[in-house]
């Protein structure tokens, strides 16, 4: 494998891991907005 390989495929590797990681975090955050939903705070 040259150089020019193994650079493109750690830049694909890289960037797929990041976006990865990143729709997994959305979705955590979309479940946990689910299962605590925001309550409004009555004035006292």
């Amino acid at each position: 494998m040259d150089n020019f390989t193994f650079g493109m495929t750690m830049i694909v590797v890289g960037m797929g891991g990041t976006l990865l990681a990143l729709s997994l975090f959305a979705i955590l955050m979309n479940v946990l907005k689910m299962l605590f939903p925001n309550k409004e705070e009555k004035d006292k």
